[in-house]
This record gives structure tokens, C-alpha cells and sequence, in this order.
């Protein structure tokens, strides 16, 4: 018994000691890359290879034991496995040991009952001719695990039981458990309808119930969240606690929020801190983002670059990793603030009745109405869900119009698979060879990576940069991608940095993610480029915040859209720790307007105050003018002009923003935390309606205003009396000045009287004139009286010769 004690004394301080090394190494991660290898970059996922939990310790160690034979100029190790992608560091800096798994002692149970109590079990043993090298439950009805005390079990019978009776029901239990959360977490995957939802989550709760630990952290998040269930921070901040004793990082990192954001605690950051710190010890991914955003920012740690670069690096890895060949699903970032002020206008979002008449055009044969539903459907977003089966049925329909577009997206599905299309190279091949036939660089693309990565043709590397220059001639974002990658690994053509850095350039234009992570890595190392760990951070910052978890930001969007605004605060909250600006903006709107019922009405402001200042800080232009206006108005803070003027003149002066410099138009204006100017006034009021139309009215308004004060200023400051006794007209006009002014009076009032008799001479006829009568001798002249009267009333007059022509002809002769 004392040697089996050391054994597993020896043991236990072995694997624990393996993964405080593996986790340090992982968390420190070297920034010292060999330049002529360059930092390791990233192509398209082995969709296979996706796991939706990861923990680094994990990872690292599996990572280090495949890479001793890495060579960059294979392409087909250029996928990666998510395992693979989190490690922060050259391969070859990492630990070369075997897994410690396979370094593990045996543990040797001994036997309960049977024919051979207490007797140690042998492994391998024989059992019906076949070899067991653990305990099973073959040849026993009632599940319990059993070995053999010698090895033919058939011809001694000594066996036991690995297990007592109590151990082999808590076993069956939890297996019976976890075949119940896997079942509904497929159907909870597999739905889109809410009620469905909502019932799976209640059969979660009981799964959660018995003690299932993911099960437990899928209800206390859907509890943070209001997720298909009734909000409870409460409730879920105690399953938490229950989860972060037995070491679950995601509990973890979730209480470091709560700390964080004061959600049913007093909030301290530095409790959030150290949860967050064993949450990443721990492998979250989000957890390390939020390390990531608060060195980069130092909310509450020093300022750090490069200890930000590190945890955003391990992110960066995971997610470029996951990116596949279609490109995954497409996320919307929606500013409330602009949705409000401009329903519909700025979030991208389409109306039901829109998608209705684009389905009704695709039904009708409209091939670019089933080519542009069928990318919606293949990547989601702009409130469409995504689904490959009708993206596929779209695409099929356009492809059989000869849409070279659609035949090259049939190809990228093929190529790729999914749970509803099989994956099928030599299927793909056809409609890339079909499209690359007809011009089209979505199939050039394709054609060359599948000449680069050898998928249903033979590999070669000149026919591959050749589909590539192809496309990216035409401006196709994956060609120029693949170009950078293989003049980066000097695939197929010379290694060259230089145009390496200009491709993953011109990819990054189109937001390619792939292209902003390997740019990334290349100024992180100083490959091609001049080491920059800011330019570095914050492109693996943009990597990260397009991770799987950015699709909380539509989540919290339709959350606020039904109404439910706490539910949306705390998912906005959440994205806010993890430094996404959109959602900072979001939790100060909805704290702004007080529609939050989880804080109190003390606190929306100072809150809503800090989330501005981050936003701001990001550079968002609105927030760093509502930061005046807090300061201006004293909203979660004293009253503070000159403070207000320093972020106005902020955003006047990098952002051009006219809102800022009318506010500081009127600041000189009344002399608010600045010395008071007029003609400052003036030009900032000039500076706003050149910056913007929309400012046109408001700042004519306000310049009419300044004029009327400048006049009355300027009257008020002359003192009139004065001025006019001190006038002597005969010095200043001469001593005859009365004579000329009358002169001039009576040529005006000459003037007047010529032009009003002028005007009553004028005749102007009432309509365009009859046509002429017959010659006849002309009528005697009319007395004077009638002359005057006539052009009084010339409406009566033609009326009366053409209803009664009769007495004027008496009349003539």
C-alpha cells in the first residue's frame, strides 16, 4: 500500500507540474521569432478539426508533439488544426515531449468482489478470445466494469469488479446524464424556433440539476443572459460560484465579469482580475480577450503592449483557425444610438418584405436575386439565418441560368462540406473548372487552391499562382490572399516579403480576416515590415472580435428590439469587456436613456460616463462629443467646461466632426471655459457648415444670432448722444450743407412723383386679344370721360362687344 501511495503521489506532482510549465509557456509567450522563418501564417481550416471548447494546456502539448517535421514549403501543413493555432510562439521554441498522456503510469485497480477480491487486475487479459487492456463491461447485463486477475480469464474464471456498487451507479448516472445533455444540446443546435428553445433549456435545467457541469454553465449563462429563460443574475452568479470551486473556466472568467461590470456584487476590479486570470490560465478565449483589451487599454493594469499582444495572439490563433473556405457566417454591429436617430438607415438589417420580394423575384427565374439570396442564406447576417441547404438551392437554380457566380459558389460548398452538402472534390473541380472558364475569379480561386493543396488534382504550384494572378487581377480578395501566402512561404515562386506585405494589403482592404491576422503576424515579428507591437495589437484585435462569440452582438441587438433591455445590457455589457467599441457605445446609450432597470438611477450615469470614455478612446467621434456634453451639462460628474472643451476641440480637430465645433462656436460664444470671442465664434460656426450640410441651417440661425449681439454690442458702445453732440455738420459738410440736403430731397420726392405718374399711364391688357373684325371706318372719338374709364373695366368691355356687336354697328353708321 505505501508504494502504491508514493505511485500516485509521484504522478499527481508529475502532470501538475507539466501543466504549470505547458500553461506559463503558453501565457509568456516568446517575441523573439527567427526573421528567416517568419511567423507561422494562416490558410483555410480542416473544417473536421473544430471544437467548440478549448483549453490551452491541451493544445499546447498537442501542438508540440507534431511539430518537429514542420516545413513551410509543404502547402498542406498550412492547415492547421484549432489545436495547433493557440500557441503564441514559434513551433520550434516549444517544448519537443512526448504527450502526457502517454508518459502516465497505468493505474491498477483492484477488484471488489468476484471470484478474486482484493486481488489487482492484470492488463491485458483474455476474455472470449479477445484481449482487454481496461476494465469493461462485456458479458455483463448490468453495466458494471470488470477485470480478470490473471490473464485467460476462459480458463482460470478470477475476475472482480473495478468499481463498488456505489461507484458503479454514480458512473452509470452521470454516463446516463451525459447522453441526455448531448441529446438535447443536437436538437438545441439543430432548432430556430424559440418555444422549442425555451422547452430544451427547462429539460436543460434539470440535466443541470444532477450536476452536470456543462450543463450547469449553459443554464447560469442563459440566466445571465435572459437566453430562453427568465433573467436571474442572482440565481446564475451562485451556479457560477458553485463551478469556479471546482475549476471551470468559463465560471471563472463569468464571475470576473460580474466583479467587472457590478452585476449582483459590489464591483471590484481587482476580484475581476484574478478571475480572469484563472480563466485564461484555464484556456477561455474570452477571458484572455479581455486580458488582451485591458493591457492594451490598462483599465485596470498597467498599460502594456506587449503583454496585450500576447493574450491577443492566443485568440487570434484559435479564430483564424476556424475560418473556412466559405468564409463562415457574417455578423452585423449595429449602433443603437444610430438606429434610433436613423431607423433602418445605418444597420444594414433587411426588412421582412424585402426578403419576401427577392424570394418572390428568385422564384420567378431573376438570377441575380437567387445568386444574392444564396450568398445571404451560405454566410447569414443583415437579419437572414444562415443555411446552406436553401444557399445550395439558390445557387443550383442560378447555376442552371449559366451563372458563372453561382457555379463558383456550388464549387466553395463542395470543396468545403457541411452537414447538408457532402464534401466532394471532384464535384467542386467541375464547377471551378466551369466557372474559371468563363472568366469568373471566384472560380479562378478556387481552381488554384485546389492545384495548391492537391484536391482531386495533383498538386502543382505554377498552375496555382497562375489562377491566383488571375483573380486577383480582377480584384478577388481570396487570390490576392493566397498570392501573399505563397510569396510569403516561397511556394511555387521566390520568397518575397515585399510582395507578400502588398497582397495581404490589398486583402485587407476587403476585410478578409486571414489577410488582417498574417499582417498581423508579420508586423508582430517584423517580417517584411518594421516591428510595430501597437500596429500588431490592434489587428489581432480585429481578428479576435470576429470570433464565434461576436454573434452575442446580434443576440443583444434582437433582445433590445423586443424590448427586453436588460437582457441586452448585460450581453452588451459582456462584449464591452471584451473591447468590442460598438458595444461600449451601446451599453452608454442604453444607460443614457435610463431604460436599465438593473441599475439604479445613481449609477446610469457615472456608468454610462465610463463606457463613452472607452468608446471615445477607440475612437468612436459621437462618444468623444458626448463626453463634452456630460462634462458641459455635469451628467456622472461635476460641472466642468474646460473639460468640455477639451474633448469638443478633440473631435473638432481628428475626427472633423461639426457637432464638436458648433458646440465650441457657442463656447467662445458665451465665454464657457474659454475666453469669450466673437470672431472665434464666427469661424467655428463657418468650420461646422462646411463640415457638414446638415449644420447649414443650425449655424445660419446661430450666425443671425451673433450678428443681432454684435450690432446691439457695438451700438451699446458707441453711446450715441455723445457721438452727436460732438458732430459739427458745418465743419463736416460745410457751412451751405442745408442747401444741399434739401436739393437732394427734392430731387427724390421729383423722382417719386415722375414714377407714379408713369405707372398710371401704363395700360396692361387683360387677355390675349380677339381676332381681328372686318375693316370699317373708324368710330368717332369717345368723350374723355369714357377714355378714362375705359381701362377700368375691360373685362365688362370685351364682354359686352361679344355678346351684343348689334348697337356698335348702329352706332357706325
Amino acid at each position: 500500500m505505501g508504494y502504491k501511495r508514493y505511485l500516485k503521489t509521484a504522478r499527481s506532482f508529475y502532470l501538475l507540474t507539466i501543466l504549470l510549465l505547458v500553461a506559463a509557456k503558453g501565457i509568456t509567450a516568446d517575441e523573439e521569432q527567427h526573421v528567416d522563418d517568419g511567423p507561422e501564417l494562416k490558410s483555410y481550416h480542416d473544417p473536421d478539426s473544430d471544437e467548440e471548447d478549448v483549453r490551452l494546456t491541451a493544445e499546447i502539448a498537442a501542438g508540440a508533439s507534431v511539430t518537429s517535421g514542420h516545413d513551410v514549403s509543404q502547402p498542406e501543413e498550412e492547415k492547421q488544426s484549432p489545436e495547433e493555432g493557440l500557441e503564441g510562439e514559434e513551433k520550434e521554441d516549444l517544448p519537443e515531449q512526448p504527450p502526457p498522456v502517454q508518459e502516465k503510469p497505468k493505474e491498477v485497480p483492484v477488484v471488489n468482489g468476484g471470484t478474486a477480491h482484493g486481488e489487482p487486475c492484470i492488463f491485458p487479459f483474455l476474455f472470449q478470445g479477445q484481449e482487454y487492456s481496461d476494465c469493461t463491461t462485456d458479458g455483463r447485463g448490468d453495466g458494471r466494469l470488470w477485470c480478470a486477475t490473471s490473464y485467460d480469464y476462459d480458463q482460470d474464471k478470477k475476475w472482480g469488479f473495478c468499481e463498488t456498487e456505489e461507484q458503479a451507479q454514480l458512473r452509470l448516472q452521470a454516463e446516463e446524464t451525459e447522453e441526455q445533455f448531448q441529446s438535447i444540446l443536437r436538437v438545441l443546435n439543430a432548432t430556430t424556433r424559440k418555444t422549442q428553445k425555451r422547452e430544451l433549456y427547462e429539460k436543460l435545467q434539470k440535466v443541470a440539476d444532477k450536476g452536470h457541469q456543462k450543463a450547469m454553465e449553459k443554464v447560469a449563462y442563459a440566466m445571465l443572459f435572459g437566453d430562453y429563460m427568465n433573467q436571474n443574475v442572482t440565481k446564475a452568479k451562485e451556479i457560477f460560484e458553485k463551478l469556479a470551486v471546482e475549476g471551470s473556466p468559463k465560471a471563472q472568467t463569468a464571475l470576473g465579469f460580474l466583479y467587472a461590470a457590478g452585476l449582483g456584487v459590489n464591483s471590484s476590479q481587482a476580484k475581476a482580475l484574478v478571475y480572469y486570470t484563472f480563466g485564461a490560465l484555464g484556456g477561455n478565449l474570452i477571458a484572455h480577450m479581455i486580458l488582451g483589451y485591458r493591457y492594451w487599454g490598462g483599465v485596470g493594469v498597467p498599460q502594456s503592449c506587449e503583454s496585450a499582444l500576447t493574450h491577443y495572439r492566443l485568440v487570434a490563433n484559435q479564430v483564424a483557425s476556424d475560418v473556412s473556405l466559405t468564409g463562415g457566417s457574417a455578423v452585423q454591429r449595429i449602433r443603437l444610438l444610430d438606429e434610433v436617430e436613423n431607423p433602418g438607415s445605418t444597420s444594414g438589417m433587411l426588412e421582412e418584405d424585402l426578403i419576401q420580394y427577392y424570394q418572390f423575384l428568385a422564384e420567378k427565374g431573376d438570377v441575380q436575386a437567387q445568386v444574392g439570396l444564396g450568398q445571404l442564406h451560405l454566410h447569414g447576417g443583415r437579419g437572414v439565418e444562415q443555411n446552406h441547404q436553401r444557399a445550395y438551392d439558390y445557387f443550383n437554380q442560378a447555376a442552371n441560368a449559366g451563372n458563372t457566380h453561382a457555379m463558383a459558389f456550388l464549387g466553395k460548398m463542395y470543396s468545403e462540406g457541411s452537414e447538408y452538402i457532402p464534401q466532394n472534390n471532384e464535384t467542386a473541380l467541375q464547377y471551378f473548372k466551369k466557372a474559371s472558364d468563363l472568366g469568373n475569379p471566384v472560380g479562378q480561386s478556387g481552381l488554384g487552391m485546389a492545384y495548391l493543396y492537391g484536391r482531386g488534382v495533383p498538386v502543382n504550384y505554377e498552375l496555382a499562382l497562375k489562377y491566383f494572378q488571375k483573380a486577383a487581377e480582377q480584384g478577388w480578395v481570396d487570390g490576392q490572399l493566397q498570392l501573399g501566402t505563397m510569396y510569403y512561404n516561397g511556394i511555387g515562386v521566390k520568397r518575397d516579403y515585399k510582395q507578400a506585405l502588398k497582397f495581404f494589403n490589398l486583402a485587407s482592404q476587403a476585410s478578409h480576416i486571414l489577410a488582417f491576422y498574417n499582417l498581423a503576424q508579420m508586423h508582430a515579428t517584423g517580417t517584411g515590415v518594421m516591428r510595430s507591437c501597437h500596429t500588431a495589437v490592434e489587428l489581432f484585435k480585429n481578428v479576435c472580435e470576429r470570433g464565434r462569440w461576436s454573434e452575442r452582438l446580434m443576440a443583444a441587438y434582437s433582445s433590445f428590439k423586443e424590448g427586453d433591455t436588460d437582457a441586452a445590457l448585460v450581453q452588451y455589457l459582456l462584449l464591452a469587456e471584451q473591447g468590442y467599441e460598438v458595444a461600449q457605445s451601446n451599453v452608454a446609450f442604453v444607460l443614457d436613456q435610463k431604460g436599465a432597470k438593473i441599475f439604479s438611477d445613481n449609477e446610469t450615469y457615472p456608468r454610462a460616463l465610463l463606457h463613452w470614455t472607452r468608446a471615445a478612446a477607440q475612437g468612436y467621434t459621437v462618444a468623444r462629443i458626448k463626453l463634452g456634453d456630460y462634462h458641459f451639462y455635469g451628467y456622472g460628474t461635476d460641472v466642468d467646461y474646460e473639460t468640455a472643451v477639451i474633448h469638443y476641440r478633440l473631435a473638432s480637430e481628428q475626427q472633423h466632426s461639426a457637432q464638436a465645433m458648433f458646440n465650441l462656436g457657442y463656447m467662445h460664444e458665451k465665454g464657457l471655459g474659454i475666453k469669450q470671442d466673437i470672431h472665434l465664434a464666427k469661424r467655428f460656426y463657418d468650420m461646422a457648415a462646411e463640415a457638414s450640410p446638415d449644420a447649414q441651417v443650425p449655424v445660419f440661425l446661430a450666425l443671425c444670432k451673433l450678428g443681432l449681439i454684435y450690432t446691439l454690442q457695438y451700438l451699446k458702445d458707441l453711446n450715441l448722444k455723445e457721438l452727436i453732440s460732438q458732430v459739427d455738420l458745418d465743419q463736416l459738410l460745410g457751412p451751405e450743407w442745408d442747401l444741399y440736403l434739401m436739393t437732394v430731397i427734392a430731387l427724390l420726392l421729383g423722382t417719386v412723383i415722375a414714377y407714379r405718374q408713369r405707372q398710371h399711364q401704363i395700360i396692361v391688357p387683360p387677355r390675349p386679344p380677339a381676332p381681328a373684325p372686318q375693316p370699317t371706318p373708324a368710330p368717332p372719338p369717345r368723350p374723355p370721360q369714357e377714355q378714362t374709364q375705359a381701362p377700368a373695366e375691360p373685362q365688362g368691355q370685351g364682354e359686352t362687344q361679344a355678346q351684343d356687336p348689334a348697337p356698335e354697328e348702329e352706332e357706325q353708321q
